[in-house]
């Protein structure tokens, strides 16, 4: 089963707006089984909107429009649909009564442009709309489903959700699709896609595997599909447990789970609370650990210490070890992550220092050097990294790895 979205609106081709609305609905496709093989964008035109549904029909099953359905002249979107359809526009009832009833309400004028919002093409069924006055419209067409919605994201989503989903699941027998996503940090997608080859070879015909890396990490999504729902679910936690056996030191989490928010249940879990001493990524670990809700549970603060005169004073980092060793360093660094803990009294504390770029380095620490400690009650463990040149790559990833290289301590416990 195929699906086609057409977006409609010159303000997407400018790039004034950028179009969610494919997006939410291609996630919202694939969790019934509906594959988006094409996404079209055209402007308020009534040739180009012709021309991309008539492509569309040759190409899919199920085609979403959505745009150029509001009051105003450049919206042209259903008198088009009309003609196409080769049928008039026929004023609803039912659509003119939400309509002036929404005016009403707020105490506004019912003018002429808003009551043209109840005329709809003879042929369609419309598509109640409890955000906003445009209706959608739902053309059946022989064994294809042709449906048009507004732009405005939240009428859309609404519309989809309560009038088209069961709709279109009653109309075409459709399979049973699963997603599972495996989040990994502390390996390349290269790296990890090696230690995995076999699995992926070995996966059954109803599977994929997909590599999508972001800074830091990558995430592992497993898709299947099938007609017996019990079965697939079964499969599915099989594939899953043999991704763990291979790759378990690499995962954080599964699905929408962040790294932030699974360091944060461990600290939960034992009882344990964290403080960070932050150079190079000026917060950034702080911001990452302070977006989880609850966090407040566990974490204490932070001290920012980007000039040496602080990491001097308010981190007793000594004065000859800077002179010595520089602020980029294992001793540096060891002794922020050291003097944080004991300072706010936590059990953990996580320090980064390192040179962020574009400038400041040298050939014995070239830009992307980055020092990272993690002090637990026991010990202090350092690790040296090169992130790159890209400087905002760089605070992202001394952040992720700083994380996951306490999430490694913490997992031990």
């Amino acid at each position: 089963m195929k699906a086609e979205i057409i977006t409609i609106g010159d303000e997407i081709l400018i790039g004034q707006i950028v179009d969610t609305n494919s997006a939410w609905l291609g996630k919202e496709f694939n969790k019934i089984g509906i594959g988006v093989t094409h996404i079209a964008s055209v402007s308020d035109d009534a040739d180009a909107i012709s021309e991309a549904l008539l492509q569309a029909e040759n190409r899919a099953d199920i085609i979403i429009i959505t745009g150029g359905l509001g009051p105003t002249k450049d919206d042209v979107t259903k008198q088009t649909l009309a003609d196409y359809f080769q049928t008039k526009l026929v004023e609803n009832p039912k659509v003119k009564d939400w309509i002036t009833k929404i005016f009403t309400n707020r105490k506004l004028p019912l003018i002429e442009a808003n009551l043209q919002q109840a005329f709809v093409p003879e042929s369609c069924e419309v598509l109640f709309n409890r955000n906003g006055t445009a209706p959608g419209m739902w053309f059946d067409k022989g064994n294809k489903t042709i449906i048009s919605m507004p732009g405005v994201p939240f009428e859309m989503k609404s519309i989809f959700s309560e009038e088209c989903l069961h709709r279109l699941q009653k109309k075409y027998a459709l399979p049973f699709i699963l997603h599972r996503t495996i989040l990994t940090c502390g390996i390349g997608e290269s790296f990890l896609a090696q230690k995995i080859e076999t699995f992926e070879n070995e996966l059954p015909d109803f599977f994929k595997l997909a590599y999508l890396p972001d800074v830091g990490m990558v995430k592992l999504r497993l898709s299947a599909q099938h007609t017996d729902e019990q079965f697939l679910n079964q499969c599915m936690d099989n594939q899953v447990k043999k991704l763990y056996s291979l790759v378990s030191e690499y995962i954080y989490g599964e699905n929408e789970e962040t790294l932030a928010g699974n360091v944060g249940k461990l600290l939960i879990k034992h009882k344990q609370t964290l403080a960070t001493a932050e150079s190079c990524t000026g917060g950034y670990v702080a911001h990452l650990i302070t977006s989880i809700p609850g966090s407040s549970a566990y974490y204490l603060g932070s001290i920012i210490s980007y000039a040496n005169e602080i990491k001097t004073n308010e981190l007793h980092v000594s004065e000859d070890l800077l002179l010595e060793k520089g602020a980029v360093s294992e001793e540096c660094v060891k002794q922020m992550a050291e003097n944080i803990r004991k300072k706010f009294k936590t059990n953990y504390a996580i320090a980064t220092s390192g040179i962020a770029g574009p400038t400041g380095g040298s050939p014995d620490k070239p830009v992307g050097t980055v020092w990272i400690a993690v002090s637990t009650p026991t010990d202090t463990v350092t690790k040296l990294f090169n992130m790159g040149d890209n400087r905002e790559r760089t605070i992202q990833r001394t952040a992720i790895q700083a994380l996951d290289l306490l999430r490694k301590e913490l997992v031990k416990l």
